[in-house]
């Protein structure tokens, strides 16, 4: 499976415990990574200050369901959100 296009629930949903360059302190889940681009990308991608538990994510159906709401719905009952209409 490859990522969708305009997607990003793995960069929103999901807290990140590790720093990054724009959160030292990491991030909460259910708040867009400051890296998630408008058009749903990863601006460090391919740089060596991503984290890696994002560079560990790959898309599963499993996680990321059909489409994109399936995707944040899955990833914010795992995540323990229950705001998730709101992403």
């Amino acid at each position: 499976m490859e990522c969708r296009d305009k997607c990003g629930a793995c960069c929103i949903v999901p807290s990140i415990s590790s720093a990054l360059p724009k959160m030292k302190e990491g991030k909460p889940g259910g708040v867009p990574c400051p890296h998630l681009t408008s058009d749903y990308k990863c601006e460090i991608f391919d740089s060596p200050e991503r984290p890696g538990v994002c560079a560990g994510f790959t898309p599963e159906h499993t996680f990321c369901g059909n489409n994109r709401d399936e995707a944040i719905e899955i990833l914010a009952q795992l995540q323990g959100l229950s705001t998730w209409k709101h992403l």
